[in-house]
């Protein structure tokens, strides 16, 4: 296998020449939106092929942290329809990568990538947490059928969400570009309790502004004092849309406020043409720290979706290997301090 570099103007009518539906990630809208972020960069866009045969597509961008740079894509390589991904393939696809990576960029340590199987040459995710399970909601048909096809829990759920929960749900892309500030609050005392470390407030802006509303919306659920209790940001790529981040209210949580929002969301983007809705990832053997998120995503589809994993590839295997050790520790003193500490 080998890799041929592609324009990045070229590279989506390549794709589509395959058949390929390119996630949101892979598209030039979405190098664009990253490139505002300090310390990442475009590194370029490949075809794959084997032989003479294209195969797939890929588009990494630089991340520089910590006095390190590495290569990520996420929900790539993007194979064409048909194609076989078995381990061999991937084997030859990351033996490629590798070699193009040391000949082109000295200073990248790893790559990382989403791997199907689990290979030798990979290790797990330095950093974060990957997921080999989501949820994808089927949004053909209409409204009554998308409601059809959940779980008899999420109809239930929806169904008491649509009498009862107290908020009126819209499109408030507009709104949140003209001050974000209502929304942040939300996601600050989201992450609060979830415990995780929001981004700034000025990267989800910048994702609604540079992505525009064809790839990337914002619906919120405002209760009667018309304050913003729950609301998600939706990325777009052609007919399939992605819910990518959401924030609610502790207050209003048992209220099925999300409920009412993620039903709307269902609705509202099938009217703009999508047909299918992914809830982003859940908890599964792969990855456990996720299965919180399982009892709410799983009853909107009766079905779970596989996906390839994000994993490291390492191409400088000491200098990755002393990111791990430093890892290790940091870990390590961290879990020894006290909570006055």
């Amino acid at each position: 296998m080998r890799l041929e570099p592609l324009d990045e103007s070229q590279f989506e009518a390549f794709a589509e020449s395959l058949g390929i539906v390119l996630p949101v990630e892979q598209s030039v809208a979405w190098n664009a939106y990253q490139v505002t972020i300090p310390g990442r960069n475009y590194w370029g866009s490949f075809a794959l092929f084997q032989g003479s045969q294209a195969v797939g597509v890929v588009t990494f961008l630089d991340f520089e942290t910590h006095g390190y740079h590495y290569l990520r894509t996420t929900h790539a390589p993007v194979w064409a329809p048909g194609v076989d991904v078995t381990p061999e393939l991937e084997a030859e696809m990351l033996e490629a990568i590798t070699a193009e990576v040391r000949k082109r960029d000295r200073k990248v340590v790893f790559v990382r990538l989403a791997v199907l199987n689990d290979l030798p040459a990979c290790e797990p995710l330095l950093s974060t947490v990957s997921y080999d399970k989501t949820v994808v909601i089927d949004l053909t048909g209409g409204d009554e059928a998308i409601l059809s096809r959940m779980k008899p829990r999420g109809r239930r759920d929806v169904r008491k969400a649509l009498r009862e929960a107290p908020i009126t749900c819209a499109d408030e892309t507009a709104q949140a570009l003209v001050s974000f500030d209502e929304y942040y609050d939300v996601m600050v005392e989201t992450a609060e309790r979830d415990d995780f470390v929001p981004s700034p407030a000025s990267d989800y802006v910048d994702m609604l502004s540079v992505l525009g509303s064809e790839h990337c919306r914002l619906f919120a659920g405002r209760n009667e004092a018309g304050e913003v209790v729950t609301w998600s940001i939706i990325t777009i790529s052609g007919t399939q849309a992605v819910r990518y981040y959401a924030a609610s209210r502790t207050a209003t949580m048992r209220q099925y406020v999300s409920d009412k929002l993620c039903y709307f969301e269902c609705c509202e983007l099938a009217r703009l043409g999508c047909v299918a809705f992914d809830l982003m990832g859940i908890g599964s053997d792969f990855s456990p720290s996720l299965n919180g998120l399982n009892t709410f995503k799983t009853k909107f589809s009766k079905e779970v979706a596989d996906v390839a994993p994000l994993r490291d590839l390492p191409i400088k295997r000491m200098a990755y290997k002393g990111l791990q050790t430093a890892r290790d520790l940091r870990d390590k003193l961290h879990a020894w301090r006290t909570p006055e500490e």
